[in-house]
């Protein structure tokens, strides 16, 4: 029976993550270890500098999980390290609240840990719904992730690489399609609000305008603006390979080496 470890950004008593846990019970052996609250836009942050627990705590439905006081990069170390007996076969997160399209990706916790599955040769992907409401509720999205994952399990990734998975907030009757898509751009107007607090201290709420995305054909933001569900294949590889030879041709290595300065 496959090992599964799932895991999300929206905390241990995430609707989401419980509805990705029985999504994927007929699958294999589930093990759930999520941080013990919301980390959203954690990004791929790890814990290095204080200890990390992982504490056995009930879930709905007579199931249970691990509480994590760490990160959700953390949580799939701690996993995939420790908690799991024997190799982990698969790891998925979500399933979350909100997209993570275009630029989201760099700040997802969510993502993130789909992330470090793959550095540590684990096929993954994160799931999300591109709503924070979630008004349909979570059944498309469950089916949806069983079926990734029974691929997953059949047709192992390459390695460094994992899936992005995000879905419409719609009955499936609504959704016109399934795309296999690359990264979008979407970006938000950021802003930093200056408030006051009771002792008359100044502080700082870092928040930002709805995203603005490019809608160009192919992408992510573009298959959730048509109400499709979008899957985008993620190489952990960042390098800008198009640009080598543009520095390369800017003199940048052209730099006078000798004696110490």
């Amino acid at each position: 029976m496959a090992n599964i470890l799932i895991t999300n950004d929206d905390g241990i008593h995430s609707d989401g993550l419980l509805a990705l846990y029985e999504s994927l019970e007929p699958v294999g052996k589930v093990t759930v270890i999520a941080p013990d609250r919301p980390r959203s836009a954690s990004g791929h942050a790890i814990t290095l500098h204080k200890p990390l627990r992982a504490d056995k705590v009930p879930l709905a439905g007579g199931a249970y999980g691990y509480s994590s006081n760490g990160t959700p990069a953390d949580c799939v170390c701690l996993g995939a390290l420790k908690i799991v007996e024997g190799p982990v076969d698969l790891v998925v997160a979500g399933i979350n609240r909100g997209p993570n399209l275009g630029f989201d990706l760099t700040y997802s916790g969510t993502v993130s840990a789909a992330m470090e599955a793959a550095v540590m040769g684990i096929s993954s992907f994160a799931i999300s719904i591109t709503t924070h409401e979630a008004e349909f509720g979570f059944g498309v999205a469950g089916a949806f992730a069983r079926h990734v994952a029974d691929i997953l399990l059949a047709r192992k990734l390459p390695s460094g690489m994992f899936l992005n998975v995000n879905l419409p907030d719609a009955p499936s009757e609504q959704i016109t399609g399934v795309e296999i898509t690359r990264q979008g751009v979407r970006h938000y107007d950021g802003r930093v609000e200056t408030r006051s607090d009771p002792m008359g201290r100044t502080y700082y709420w870092l928040g930002g305008d709805l995203p603005v995305d490019v809608l160009e054909e192919g992408t992510d933001v573009k298959a959730i603006a048509d109400n499709k569900i979008s899957i985008t294949p993620i190489d952990l590889d960042l390098t800008a390979t198009a640009m080598i030879e543009s520095l390369r041709e800017w003199s940048v290595t052209q730099f006078p080496l000798g004696p110490a300065r």
